[in-house]
């Protein structure tokens, strides 16, 4: 049994559930290993997995290998992917000129959410169900790293703390006051016109009481670790630290390397290299000592998973301990009688955001303690389905803040439904969504920590050149690595480098680059018409320069590059 120490006294987890909580007469599954929680999800874990269908569905499934392979879950229909809308904060008067509210994090009535929280608490002591509680930690270094209690009514979500968070963080201090608690009751239903919310489900941050509540139909693996990196984001620049939605590795010198992207971007694909070790592919923080994953595990994207191109993610679909989220059985089989690299990761029926949640170890190449040196690189990278970007740009100072607060990439015509043609998504701090407070906060950080450690940036385009996407083919991942390499290396920042201004973008682009065609490098010159180019990319800049004005960037110090 876990106890704390305040003051001169030992307390239980339990008694600070109930000083906290006020949680009582319930059921605990405390620190279960992963063998108990596979077991406890496949026979406890129920509700709805189909549209219309019954709350008492069974939710988790073992594979042909048994407890030796991976749990297959299946959440909500409704709830296939982060409840954005559904996402709030508290609005307590100390925080609540410090928080970017927006539409994914709303501000949630202080009065409200007291009144919802206590009747949560009454529904769960009336039920008095079986809490799984798991103890991890958000953050692999001691300066800023946060206990995390997961306190909820699925074995699964346990499970998937258990994969994706550090157990253990040595050097951490005053740990039961730093300790924030995600209560995860799915069996209860909010009301909107009484609890203040805006569906049946939500998912709020308390940051005066240190609580995440998520309730209702909210059972997406990822409302686990995504909202608790919220809170992450707000506290370390409340520190003077940086928090990045970012991947991140190490060179064999220990010359770390820091990629910021968007979905589909090449993020996780271009971190996963055999000649660096990796330091984490979502998550990272920045400190005065170096950098360092958020987590111990990954959450991988699955559909249309090429297993050539991604091993490690391929391999550990048949791995003890992982959980696969959503995937769809295959017609006419049971779970049970499927091997795990039986199953159809093309298939869409479900959602498109089947996922799979795995250890970091289950990677080959990960460096100690999943942390690095300061980052003598940073790459911004965009997959430009306009074709207008040039392949690859120096950014320096001012241009570093103005794109890294838009965080540009293009979806793909057919991408999504009434998709035709590319179509420009901007993303602040490439995540948008979880940071809580205004982009320039963490712009400004960055740039000091640039400044002070000298890291260099560039502003890497994975899309396409010569064309949009559909009339040209993607820039070759043979080139795109190549222009990584060469900005790791820090050849494009050498003294003896000619650039370019380009006319409308006004990047600083490389005429030549090592073990690249220099055709490729000049965008405009790729394109046979001319004309059309330059109607193109006139078009982009109004799209950067439109979302700019829209978030009111330069109000809040960032200067307007285009």
């Amino acid at each position: 049994m876990r106890s704390t120490k305040l003051g001169d006294h030992l307390v239980s987890f339990e008694q600070e559930l109930s000083d906290k909580l006020g949680i009582s007469g319930v059921t605990y599954r405390h620190q279960l290993t992963k063998d108990q929680l596979f077991q406890a999800a496949i026979a406890n874990d129920r509700g709805r997995t189909r549209a219309g269908g019954p709350d008492d569905d069974r939710k988790a499934f073992a594979t042909k290998l048994g407890i030796e392979g991976p749990l297959v879950y299946y959440t909500d229909p409704s709830c296939t992917g982060r409840p954005v809308n559904d996402t709030f904060a508290v609005a307590w008067p100390e925080i609540n000129d410090r928080v970017w509210w927006k539409d994914s994090l709303q501000a949630y009535d202080p009065d409200a959410y007291e009144g919802l929280f206590r009747r949560v608490i009454e529904h769960v002591n009336a039920r008095r169900p079986t809490l799984y509680v798991q103890e991890v930690y958000a953050g692999t270094d001691p300066s800023y790293s946060v206990p995390y209690r997961f306190v909820g009514e699925y074995a699964t979500h346990a499970m998937f703390a258990h994969n994706m968070f550090p157990k253990q963080v040595a050097g951490v201090t005053d740990e039961a006051e730093k300790r924030w608690t995600m209560l995860n009751v799915p069996s209860f239903r909010c009301e909107p016109e009484r609890d203040g919310s805006l569906s049946d489900r939500a998912v709020i941050i308390d940051f005066r009481n240190r609580v995440c509540l998520v309730v209702g139909r909210a059972d997406y693996c990822g409302v686990t670790k995504k909202t608790i990196f919220t809170v992450m984001n707000y506290l370390l620049p409340e520190q003077g630290l940086l928090p990045m939605h970012c991947a991140a590795n190490s060179g064999a010198s220990d010359d770390s390397a820091i990629l910021f992207g968007l979905s589909g971007t090449g993020k996780t694909t271009l971190s996963a290299d055999p000649n660096r070790k990796l330091i984490g592919d979502d998550e990272t923080g920045w400190t005065d000592t170096g950098i360092s994953n958020f987590e111990d595990g990954c959450y991988a994207k699955l559909i249309d998973l090429d297993k050539e191109a991604e091993p490690v993610i391929a391999a550990a679909l048949s791995m003890k301990g992982t959980i696969i989220e959503n995937v769809p059985p295959l017609p006419g089989k049971a779970l049970e009688d499927t091997d795990p690299q039986e199953l159809d990761l093309t298939d869409r029926t479900i959602t498109e955001n089947t996922r799979f949640s795995y250890p970091l170890s289950c990677n080959p190449n990960v460096a100690d303690g999943a942390r690095g040196d300061h980052p003598q690189t940073i790459v911004l990278l965009t997959a430009d389905a306009f074709g207008v970007l040039p392949p690859v740009s120096i950014l320096e100072g001012r241009d570093v803040m103005y794109h890294f607060v838009q965080g540009f990439t293009a979806k793909l015509a057919g991408t999504e439904v009434g998709v035709t043609e590319p179509k420009a998504t901007f993303s602040a701090c490439f995540g948008g969504p979880f940071m809580s407070h205004r982009p320039s906060v963490y712009a400004k950080l960055l740039h000091q920590q640039m400044e002070k450690h000298r890291a260099r940036c560039v502003l890497l385009n994975t899309g396409w050149s010569g064309g949009p996407a559909g009339c040209v083919p993607r820039i070759s991942i043979r080139n795109t690595r190549a222009m990584l390499d060469a900005s790791l290396r820090g050849d494009l920042h050498s003294s003896g480098i000619e650039c370019v201004e380009h006319p409308v973008f006004h990047l600083k682009v490389p005429k030549h680059c090592p073990d690249v065609d220099a055709t490729i490098l000049d965008a405009r010159a790729a394109w046979t018409d001319k004309a059309d180019y330059d109607a193109k990319a006139e078009e982009l800049r109004n799209m950067f320069r439109e979302n700019f004005a829209k978030n009111d960037f330069e109000r809040f110090g960032v200067e307007p590059v285009l």
